[in-house]
């Protein structure tokens, strides 16, 4: 199935390469700061963007494309697989919590008028995120000793086997559990909760301004409703767009929590082996919708995307009338070849 002539896997590498590169060019867009957005929202934005990036590169490009395309290369070596197999696990975690960060930092903004000023900052951004991704390196330490070398052959350590006596302890069975917990059910709680107060927090804040603005003034612009306007839009595309996507993911996994169906593992035609599957597909999808949201409901970031798409040829076509110049420098002008002529 997977061979390097086989037509839907070069695809889905052409695919997923695609998406890599939707993820670049909105860290290098964000980076920039030419987007109207707070610097706050700025990193948590690029954080998400380099979060999913990772994902991708982890999860999808060297786990599902690579590791298929050469199967007897270096990403076979014991360490090397073990060290993929955490930095799968680092980079889902981390993409699913910087998400959630991003919306509890958007609800103290919409929310907590007098926690904001403390909390909504570049500092605290930067903090917080920094303590989020330690957190979650520390807490995927014990996938380094989850696994065993699959064959050794002339000393050489091949593969990476599940270690039954990790899974199968006490110890291992809470890991587990507690790892899926944590990915799944605690960030999507968390982003339903500050959503739902975010929404009431809003109804309640725009009849108490309409009552204050009174009839008079209902034509015209408020400045402070169109901001935040535009927050949440952002706001709930992107979280909305993380829990539908993970919806599968959440409820395949609590089916198969509750009902032990671990023969779905090997039997395809499952229905619970294809909806873990469908799961994982969505799941890994949700890294890749940030860019179309951002450019579907922020006005500069189309702009700076169209100004980055043109960068090339317009340095293409300066480069082209650069050296039209220095060509035409370069040659002798018609009266010289007269004089030169005469003479």
């Amino acid at each position: 199935m997977y061979t390097i002539n086989d037509r839907p896997l070069d695809r889905n590498t052409y695919l997923f390469s695609q998406f890599l590169t939707a993820n670049l060019v909105t860290i290098v867009i964000l980076s920039r700061g030419n987007c109207g957005l707070s610097k706050c929202i700025s990193v948590y934005m690029v954080a998400m963007a380099t979060a999913d990036l990772l994902v991708m590169i982890f999860n999808v490009i060297v786990y599902h494309i690579f590791s298929k395309l050469f199967p007897l290369s270096f990403l076979s070596y014991t360490a090397v697989c073990t060290f993929i197999v955490y930095m799968q696990c680092i980079a889902l975690d981390i993409s699913v919590w910087f998400t959630v960060s991003f919306t509890f930092d958007r609800f103290v903004s919409i929310c907590c008028r007098k926690f904001k000023i403390k909390y909504c900052t570049l500092r605290t951004a930067a903090a917080v995120l920094t303590t989020v991704a330690v957190l979650l390196c520390l807490d995927n330490v014990p996938y380094w000793f989850a696994y065993e070398p699959e064959r050794i052959i002339n000393n050489m350590h091949w593969g990476c086997l599940p270690r039954l006596d990790f899974f199968s302890s006490p110890a291992g069975v809470a890991f587990n559990s507690f790892e899926s917990v944590l990915i799944v059910w605690i960030p999507f709680a968390l982003m339903l909760l500050f959503n739902c107060l975010t929404v009431r927090c809003i109804l309640v804040a725009s009849g108490a301004r309409r009552g204050l603005r009174g009839h008079s003034s209902e034509n015209q612009s408020d400045p402070e409703m169109e901001n935040r306007k535009k927050s949440i839009i952002l706001l709930f595309t992107v979280s909305g767009c993380f829990m539908l996507l993970w919806l599968t993911s959440a409820v395949s996994f609590l089916t198969t929590r509750l009902t032990n169906t671990e023969q779905y593992l090997i039997d395809y035609a499952s229905p619970a082996y294809i909806a873990t599957e469908a799961g994982y597909l969505l799941m890994y999808l949700s890294s890749c919708t940030n860019t179309c949201i951002y450019a579907a409901t922020q006005t500069k970031f189309r702009e700076e995307l169209k100004k980055l798409m043109k960068s090339p040829w317009t340095f293409l076509l300066t480069l082209v009338k650069l050296m039209k110049n220095q060509t035409k420098a370069s040659r002798p002008n018609d009266s010289s070849i007269t004089d030169r002529a005469e003479f």
